[in-house]
């Protein structure tokens, strides 16, 4: 029975390993790409960047009235006033995550934007000649399903020499992305290669789930039968006469290398795997990562589609404005007015004076998220921690942190300036951030504040992972050949 489990397990090993080893490769070697170059977005701060300064002279609409020209019969999820061309415009997002846009001037809906008006706004928006190239639902790098409420989009093309393209909501006019022709190439070898985020395969979601959990699970099947094999060709005492590296292993040539940064590297070879499978959350085993739309309705504190038509002669007199965004935080009615910059001010709508919100006042808010619990702790967070981090996502510093007593022992993040929340940690979200995020990218934070610290851990695992990887390919070709 032994002779042949361990026929079963070469077997299993030798022919799995050919496929999985190239894909491994491809992994490690996208993964090094993916830590310098991240897929395309635009960033709120390359979006305000774009916009023109808010005419709040041209401003007639109320908000009241913007959304009950958009139908809503209840405060959308977001709202916000910003320039369209050289005309102000409400835009807002409803319960149901659809846009909608409605004139400041006239209170008109605006629910299609033609081809030279998109061309005309990627023009503004860059400061550069554009020239439109399409309309079409999706391509590689528009791809996620985020955007699929604002489609189809307007591909422009903006003469700066650096091939930069800009996509245009056909509903809204709004930029919704990004691209330039560096970045293009080389998610290519990062991002797109690494999570098989092929067009064909990403935009049906459920099989590219399917996709990705059914070539990396074979993948960890290669890992564990290698780790057991290695261990079982492994020699300290009674070594081979014949053999490689000190008489420990029995290979020679490519088999060595393969034998010995495969048990080198195993334990982190196969907890990369495993990691990199939970990505996508199988069978929904760990929570998500915000509050949901009822939470934060009654964080809130306000359900009806209202807001006081904010002073706009009130406002101060210096604050080069972008973007105002209408919000209410426990029954309490805010504009939140950004810059160019990205300074955001927190204002009362009705007087214009500069709103504070104080620890107490925020912590009692948060109690309404979670209404069938209690508040057990609220603290002041200056300085990040193993769940609050920047590394490829800024963190806010400083945050409230409330945290709930629960049987999940849920946390809320609130932004002590803003007072909008922006985090939701619990149990399971915790226990996630260890098995994917430590595992798969190390961001423990003693590394990531110390890069290039971070990036030589990262190098040198990697290498050792394509040692391993491009070592097997070798082996299961010629073994191939030999066949």
């Amino acid at each position: 029975m032994w002779r042949k489990t361990k026929r079963w397990l070469y077997l299993i090993h030798r022919w799995m390993g050919i496929a999985g080893c190239l894909l491994i490769a491809m992994w490690f070697g996208s993964g090094l790409v993916m830590m310098y170059v991240a897929f395309p977005v635009l960033n709120d701060s390359e979006r305000l960047a774009g916009l023109p300064a808010l005419d709040t002279g041209a401003i007639v609409t109320t908000p009241d009235a913007a959304m009950a020209a958009a139908g809503l019969s209840a405060h959308p999820r977001s709202l916000r006033i910003e320039m369209a061309g050289t005309l102000p415009v409400y835009r807002m997002i409803d319960a149901k995550g659809q846009p909608h846009t409605v004139s400041a001037t006239d209170g008109r809906v605006i629910g299609q934007i033609d081809a030279e008006t998109a061309r005309a706004t990627a023009e503004r928006f860059a400061g550069k000649p554009a020239r439109w190239v399409e309309t079409a639902e999706r391509d590689q790098w528009t791809v996620p399903n985020g955007l699929n409420a604002w489609r189809p989009l307007h591909r422009i093309a903006i003469d700066d020499g650096q091939g930069t393209e800009l996509y245009v909501s056909a509903k809204t006019g709004e930029v919704m992305r990004d691209t330039n022709r560096a970045e293009r190439f080389w998610n290519w070898l990062g991002s797109v290669s690494h999570w098989l985020y092929f067009t064909p395969v990403r935009q049906d979601p459920p099989l590219w789930r399917q996709v990705v959990l059914w070539t990396s699970g074979p993948c960890i099947v290669v890992a564990v039968t290698g780790i057991w094999i290695g261990w079982l060709r492994l020699r300290v005492r009674r070594r081979f006469a014949h053999g490689s590296v000190g008489g420990i292993s029995p290979y020679h040539g490519w088999m060595a290398w393969h034998h010995v940064a495969g048990l080198g590297g195993a334990l982190f070879l196969l907890f990369w795997l495993v990691s990199g499978w939970l990505s996508v959350n199988p069978n929904q085993w760990f929570n998500g990562r915000g509050f949901d739309g009822a939470a934060l309705m009654r964080y809130a504190g306000h359900a009806d589609a209202t807001f006081p038509a904010p002073d706009w002669r009130a406002m101060p007199s210096d604050l080069q404005t972008h973007e105002v965004r209408m919000t209410w935080v426990g029954g309490k009615p805010i504009l939140l007015a950004s810059t160019r910059d990205g300074q955001m001010s927190v204002l009362d709508p009705r007087s214009g004076a500069q709103v504070q919100w104080d620890q107490a006042t925020l912590t009692n808010a948060a109690g309404a998220l979670m209404p069938d619990a209690g508040i057990a702790t609220s603290a002041m967070q200056g300085e990040p921690d193993a769940y609050w981090y920047s590394h490829h996502h800024v963190r806010r510093l400083p945050v409230l942190r409330v945290g709930f007593d629960d049987a999940d022992h849920t946390w809320a993040y609130l932004d002590p300036t803003t007072g909008q929340v922006i985090g939701r940690s619990d149990d399971s979200r915790r226990t996630y951030r260890w098995l994917f995020n430590a595992a798969h990218n190390w961001d423990f934070v003693w590394l990531t504040q110390h890069r290039p610290m971070w990036d030589l851990v990262m190098w040198a695992l990697s290498l050792i992972g394509q040692v391993m990887s491009v070592s097997g390919v070798v082996v299961g070709w010629k073994r191939l050949r030999r066949r």
